[in-house]
């Protein structure tokens, strides 16, 4: 019977050494995972910090490209009124100009009336003639 026990014994001291071989072996997989996971941890930290520092700049760049935006917006704003105040001066020399258009045009008529009554005037002037004595004497007399 002692025998038998020791084999027995033998049997559960051989399933004890393959259940601790295979503990072993599991807790060697798990130190690997373990590891493999501490590594990927260490580079999705790297990672979230890289993204952190990218977003960092996008933040400065939208920053200063509001700043260029506003920048642009208010030299926009400056050169509407700059060309609201030309517009302004154009209405200003256009009604000017029309102005002086009726003035050239008045002075015209003037000049051509005036014109007329200087030619009727030579011809009146020319109806008479003058004499040795000084008495006024018409032509047609």
């Amino acid at each position: 019977r002692a025998g038998e026990t020791g084999r027995g014994f033998a049997v559960v001291a051989s399933e004890v050494r393959a259940l601790s071989q295979r503990s072993t072996a599991a807790a060697q997989d798990i130190k690997k995972l373990i590891s493999a996971s501490t590594s990927e941890v260490s580079q999705g930290v790297e990672l979230v910090e890289a993204t952190g520092a990218a977003l960092a700049q996008i933040v400065v760049r939208v920053s200063e490209v509001s700043a260029t935006i506003s920048n642009i917006a208010r030299v926009a704003e400056q050169q509407a009124e700059s060309l609201s105040e030309v517009n302004t001066a154009l209405r200003h020399l256009d009604s000017t100009t029309q102005q002086n258009a009726a003035m050239v045009e008045e002075t015209t008529a003037a000049t051509e009336n005036l014109n007329r009554q200087s030619e009727m005037l030579s011809t009146l002037i020319r109806e008479f003639s003058l004499r040795r004595n000084g008495t006024l004497a018409s032509r047609a007399a």
